[in-house]
Parts: C-alpha cells; structure tokens; sequence
C-alpha cells in the first residue's frame, strides 16, 4: 500500500532487484503523488530516464527529471538542489525521487552519498515532503543496502512497505568515525597553513597545472581551498595543514585543522542573494567534483577532489 499522508518528511528506500521491480516502485509512489496533485522531481541516472517516462506515459510531462548523475556527483549538491525546488512550490506537499548510489559509483563516492542519505532526515524533518531512494539489490554492495536501512526510517520492497529496524539518528552517522579517510597512495605535496594566502593559492596553481589540471578548473580548485584553508585559520587556534596529491585522473586537495564543525549542514544551504556570510562551504560544494568532510573531536579534515579530464 502506499504510504499515507504525512505532514513531515517521508523518506523510503525501495530496494529493487529488477528493472520491473525498479518501475512498478517508482511508478507507484509517482502516481500516488499526482493523485493529490503534488509537484514531482525525480533525479535518476539519465539512462533511467526513458523507461520511467514510458511507464509514466502522458503523466510524465507533468514530472521534471534530472540526471543524478550531474547533480550528485558531489553528493553535497542535492540537499540544496531539492529544498529550492520544494520551497519553489508554494507551501504544497510534494514528491521528490532521488537514486545517489549506483552500481559502479567508487567507494568514498559512495560513502559520501550514505552521509547524504542520513543528512536528509535532519534537514528535512518537518517539511512537507515525500521521497524515495532507489536501491539495487543485486548490484549494490551488502554494505551499502544495510546502510540504506540506517539512513532510511522505511523500506520499500516489492510493494510491501515497513518500518526500518535498523534506522540510526542521522546525527550519529554524520559524526561516526567508521568512515575514515584512506591515506593516500601517492606522493604528496603539503605545506603548513600560515597567514600567506596568496603564497598558498599560488602553490595550489602551480601543483594542479603540473599534473593537468586545465585553467578554469584550477581555479576553481583554487577558489575552493583558498575559502576551506580561510575557514581553517578563522576558526582553529594552530595552524592547519594542506596535503595535495594525484588520485587516478583526479587531483586532490586536504585541509585539516583543529576547529570544530558543529552544523551538519554547513555548505548544504544555499545562501541568499544579499549574504554576506555562509558562502564558503556552499562555493566549494559547487565547485569540487567530490568533497569529503569529516568532523571530529580533535579538529576537520575537508577533501576537495578536482576531475582532471572534466
């Protein structure tokens, strides 16, 4: 049965081990959404696309679609993307579908898309809206579909909805250390954070166009460790580290510090037109193609990874 009504956040991972199954789940909660005429969003990978138009048939010029794939590729992006798309819809309840993780995506990208899934419950507690999550069944690590059923208070599988027993306060999975950040396998380049800003955007020029990174990228790249390493010296008592180093066909960039980071969703608002603070985390997300933050109590770690071949 569908789910009911709800005033607050309903959050399902339907867990599919077919294409049929991936259909029939999506197409249900779908229609029961238009049946109340409630605005729909739906951000799948593009090559999904074609078959829930199908099987939406005419109903589908009344969905928009984007491709998870370019919207989630920072998996940071998505909060935002969705709450200026529900806050664009007058007060109504609505309907968003959202697949982060599928088979294929590499690990930290994945573990980044779990912390997505949990952050979800935090900022969208109260607000009227509904949204499922897609899982392969078949495809997905077993790891990744038992942190479905951590991130998600219910679970949806051939038809059947129940309650999630595994479900954890998304707090907990947020600030968990089971997620640490891999050491890198590469030589690294690093330099102590001092009060020399522009000595340090320099540095991060110069490395990034040695080991391919093109000009707009690198500053972009630029741009992002130039806000996290401003954020680090405002709000750490010692002087943070930098750490750069080539990964695959991806540059990438560590900032680490002693200061703490108490909101969870700090550079998952996007900041208004006349703001004068609250930009820098938000710059970054957008720009990054991955970013890995990890809060703790010794300090941050902030990982900004940059594709060379983008």
């Amino acid at each position: 049965m569908p789910h009911p009504c709800s005033h607050g956040l309903v959050h399902q991972a339907l867990l599919y081990g077919s294409e049929d199954e991936y259909i029939a789940g999506c197409k249900e909660f779908v229609e029961a959404g238009l049946d109340r005429a409630e605005p729909v969003l739906i951000a799948v990978p593009r090559p999904k696309h074609r078959a829930l138009r199908t099987a939406l048939n005419g109903q589908a010029r009344r969905i928009e679609f984007i491709d998870m794939r370019e919207l989630g590729r920072n998996p940071s992006r998505i909060i935002p993307a969705v709450r200026h798309w529900s806050e664009g819809q007058e007060g109504r309840r609505c309907r968003f579908i959202g697949e982060p993780i599928w088979p294929g995506r590499s690990r930290s990208e994945t573990v980044e898309a779990t912390r997505h899934e949990a952050l979800l419950n935090f900022a969208f507690g109260e607000s009227p809206i509904s949204i499922l999550c897609p899982y392969d069944a078949d495809g997905l690590d077993p790891r990744v579909l038992a942190d479905a059923e951590r991130t998600h208070p219910e679970l949806v599988h051939r038809g059947d909805h129940a309650a999630s027993g595994g479900y954890t306060d998304p707090l907990n999975i947020w600030y968990s250390t089971e997620w640490p950040l891999p050491e890198p396998r590469a030589t690294v380049a690093k330099i102590s954070l001092g009060e020399d800003l522009a000595a340090l955007r320099r540095l991060v020029e110069s490395y990034s166009r040695m080991v391919g990174l093109g000009v707009p990228r690198s500053c972009d790249l630029v741009l992002a460790v130039n806000e996290v390493a401003t954020n680090a010296m405002r709000y750490s008592d010692s002087p943070g580290q930098l750490r750069m180093w080539l990964e695959g066909n991806r540059v990438v960039c560590e900032i680490s510090d002693d200061g703490r980071l108490e909101d969870p969703l700090a550079g998952r608002r996007r900041p208004a037109a006349d703001s004068v603070s609250g930009r820098g985390l938000w710059l970054v997300n957008q720009v990054c193609d991955l970013v890995e933050l990890r809060p703790g109590a010794s300090g941050t770690t902030v990982r900004l990874h940059m594709d060379i071949a983008a």
